[in-house]
């Protein structure tokens, strides 16, 4: 059964578009949520270059596909069929593409295409029941193959881009380091010179003073 949809640009991760009811019979489902938001910042940075991929998620898995930099992510019960998960899914893209894809780039805010919901709704009832005709001629349709897509697990998917996002801040603190301690040494090196030329500034001081009262006093 699909349990969630959703809709993102994949360069900057901006929710397009999502199943509104999607969730609401599920426990943690908010958990869930910041799986997708997470996966999608991970896209955003180039860090899956898969366009379709399956990722499997506690009792659930994720299916998702991207073209024309876009993101279109269901998750569905572990049991439902893959095969009618990315059919669903190529559904929802060209319908998509149809209506909206001359404004995905332009799009500024999150969830500019929220309308796109009643579409997500309709298709996701044509897809919930298995084992109607209809979905039973799909399962059978052999031009349509997903043997192909890879499966991976969303702690290594997601471990990817944790890693890479720690790897960034450590980059970004040893640089920060090493600019205080650059600081550092040019401190210590004035602090070296004025200890060395000091004492010399002080005796030319007090000669020019003595000469300078010398010549006063005659």
């Amino acid at each position: 059964m699909v349990k969630m949809t959703l809709i993102a640009r994949v360069t900057d991760g901006l929710p397009l578009a999502e199943g509104l009811d999607d969730g609401r019979d599920m426990q943690d489902s908010e958990m869930y949520k910041q799986q997708i938001k997470a996966l999608f910042k991970n896209l955003s940075k180039g860090q899956n270059e898969a366009s379709r991929m399956s990722i499997e998620t506690g009792p659930y898995v994720f299916h998702y596909i991207i073209e024309g930099r876009v993101c279109y992510l269901t998750m569905c019960d572990r049991s439902y069929p893959k095969k009618l998960a990315f059919q669903y899914l190529e559904d929802l893209k060209n319908e998509f593409e149809r209506v909206n894809g001359a404004q995905i780039e332009t799009a500024a805010r999150p969830y500019a295409f929220i309308k796109f919901d009643t579409f997500i709704q309709k298709t996701k009832k044509l897809y919930q029941d298995t084992r109607t005709q209809r979905n039973i001629a799909k399962l059978n349709d052999e031009l349509f193959e997903v043997h192909q897509i890879m499966t991976r697990n969303v702690q290594e998917v997601l471990g990817v881009g944790e890693k890479l996002d720690q790897v960034s801040q450590m980059s970004s603190r040893l640089t920060s380091e090493s600019r205080i301690y650059a600081d550092k040494a040019r401190d210590l090196n004035r602090q070296a010179l004025i200890r060395k030329w000091a004492p010399v500034a002080i005796v030319l001081g007090v000669v020019f003073l003595l000469f300078w009262v010398k010549t006063k006093l005659w």
